[in-house]
C-alpha cells in the first residue's frame, strides 16, 4: 500500500492536463482509503449493534453505557427495563445499552 502511494506522490506533476490528471487520481485515492478504513468499519460496527439491539429478549444478561449490569424484565419499543438487584427495577433507553454481559462473564 505504501508504495502505490509512494507511486502516487512521486508521479510527475507536469503542466496542463497532465497534472490535473494526477491530482484527480490522487484524490481518488484519498476518498477510496478514507472509505476503506473509516466509513466502511465504521458501517458495519452500526449494524452490529442495530442487530444486537434488535435480538434483546427477557432474561438476557445485559450492560448498559453507565456501566450497570443487569436482567432484563420488560421490553418495549425504545426503553428495556433492567432488574439490577433483587426487587430494583430501572427503565431504560435501548440505546444505552452497549453489551451482552453474559459473554462478558464467560470470559472470566
Amino acid at each position: 500500500m505504501y508504495e502505490l502511494l509512494n507511486i502516487l506522490l512521486m508521479a510527475p506533476q507536469g503542466k496542463g492536463q497532465g497534472g490535473a490528471l494526477g491530482s484527480f487520481l490522487m484524490l481518488f485515492a484519498i476518498i477510496i482509503i478514507f472509505y476503506l478504513f473509516l466509513i466502511r468499519p465504521q458501517m458495519k460496527k452500526q449494524k452490529e449493534v442495530r442487530n444486537f439491539r434488535s435480538s434483546l429478549k427477557k432474561g438476557d444478561k445485559v450492560l448498559t453505557i453507565g456501566g450497570i449490569y443487569g436482567k432484563i424484565t420488560d421490553i418495549k419499543d425504545t426503553t428495556v427495563t433492567l432488574e439490577i438487584a433483587e426487587n430494583v427495577r430501572i427503565k431504560v433507553d435501548k440505546s444505552g445499552i452497549i453489551n451482552d454481559s453474559s459473554a462478558l462473564e464467560e470470559k472470566k
